[in-house]
């Protein structure tokens, strides 16, 4: 049986689809030295570099070896939109014809990049567009890895240091396995080395991924996205609270470990005369009472097909202020890329290109960086 690295590649192996120890085994079991792992991944991941031809510091033989054994899978940008604010949406289309967006926030105040873990996504919230596409399916670690690098390299970026958020379309904890792969592909020290502590995984909050979480070598910070303060509240703006109730995110919070200075983001979409009231703030209070938590209060996003309405500002910081007075950490989140539907909760794209020159209406979104 074909492992899923070597699937829809004629059967080559996707290298960007191995960390560096599955590489070296690779690579040994061929009678190729191990360290050639490290030169890959400089190429691919530092210097934007897939094609084998032009990794000059392997011989002519290697080269020609390695266009036999690896392909080297990597998103094609279809399209490219710039914000008045600066802030950018890239679509890209997969090897499969499927596409995700992504989004590079600009001066945050370093770079954001913010990118999908799936394509679609079965979390249905009441208030995001990508809730409305359903989960197409599970992105790979190479597709989800590649976005940073295609990102990245689009950008010039390559050479910087830039954080990257899990807040695109998909949720992260649900498409597990290949989300945490990904985050150890890009932070290997070969590649685009990039810290645990400059990446925000944030989750609507599957309780088991969130306790496997708690184990990983690898862990990122954690932003959970709560949206409510009582239960028949958040069953119906997150539908999974039916599994997973706002009790069981808040225990699983009291028990992830936290490194010393560090705290999880609590994310909150206000809803105009749905979850913004004074009332609302106290109980979100008392429910996060002697956790290093910080708030960030994201007023909702209005797009076409969704239900409800942005607060007024006075309602906004309002309910800021009751957090404040009771000596919460809050932020207001200032919406990014709002003109080109790149903000918080409207990602959604359509299905596979009908051709390679067909340009989709896109309506962009999930759970991003507002």
């Amino acid at each position: 049986m074909k492992s899923e690295a070597e699937t829809g590649h004629g059967g080559r192996i996707d290298l960007a689809n191995l960390e560096r120890t599955e590489l070296e085994e690779l690579l040994r079991a061929r009678g190729v030295e191990p360290f050639r792992a490290a030169q890959l991944l400089r190429w691919i991941y530092k210097r934007g570099i897939t094609d084998f031809d032009r990794m000059t510091d392997l011989s002519k033989a290697l080269r020609a070896s390695f266009r036999e054994i690896f392909a080297i899978s990597t998103p094609r940008c279809v399209a490219r939109d710039r914000s008045t604010d600066g802030t950018e949406k890239f679509l890209l289309e997969l090897s499969d014809g499927r596409r995700v967006e992504s989004v590079y926030i600009p001066d945050t105040p370093g770079w954001t990049f913010c990118v999908s873990t799936q394509v679609g996504c079965a979390m249905k919230c009441g208030f995001c567009l990508t809730g409305k596409m359903g989960l197409v399916r599970n992105l790979t670690a190479a597709e989800i890895a590649a976005q940073v690098r295609v990102l990245a390299a689009e950008l010039g970026l390559l050479d910087a240091r830039f954080t990257v958020v899990l807040m695109g379309m998909g949720e992260p904890l649900h498409n597990y396995d290949q989300t945490m792969k990904a985050l150890r592909i890009l932070g290997d020290p070969a590649g685009l080395a990039l810290s645990p502590r400059r990446v925000t995984l944030s989750t609507v909050c599957v309780v088991p991924g969130l306790d496997r979480l708690a184990q990983e070598p690898y862990m990122p910070n954690l932003a959970v996205s709560l949206h409510a303060t009582t239960e028949a509240q958040r069953d119906l703006l997150v539908p999974l609270n039916r599994k997973y109730t706002i009790a069981d995110i808040v225990d699983a919070c009291r028990r992830f470990p936290l490194k010393r200075r560090s705290r999880i983001t609590f994310e909150y979409v206000l809803l105009a005369g749905v979850n913004d009231s004074p009332e609302d703030a106290g109980r979100l209070v008392r429910l996060l009472a002697g956790l290093r938590a910080k708030v960030n209060l994201i007023p909702l996003n209005e797009a076409a097909g969704i239900p409800y309405h942005r607060p007024t500002d006075e309602a906004v910081n309002r309910f800021a202020q009751i957090l404040a007075d009771h000596r919460l950490t809050v932020s207001v989140r200032k919406s990014r890329g709002r003109d080109i539907r790149a903000a918080c909760g409207q990602l959604i794209v359509e299905g596979p290109a009908r051709s390679a020159g067909q340009r989709l209406a896109i309506a962009m979104g999930d759970g991003g960086p507002g």
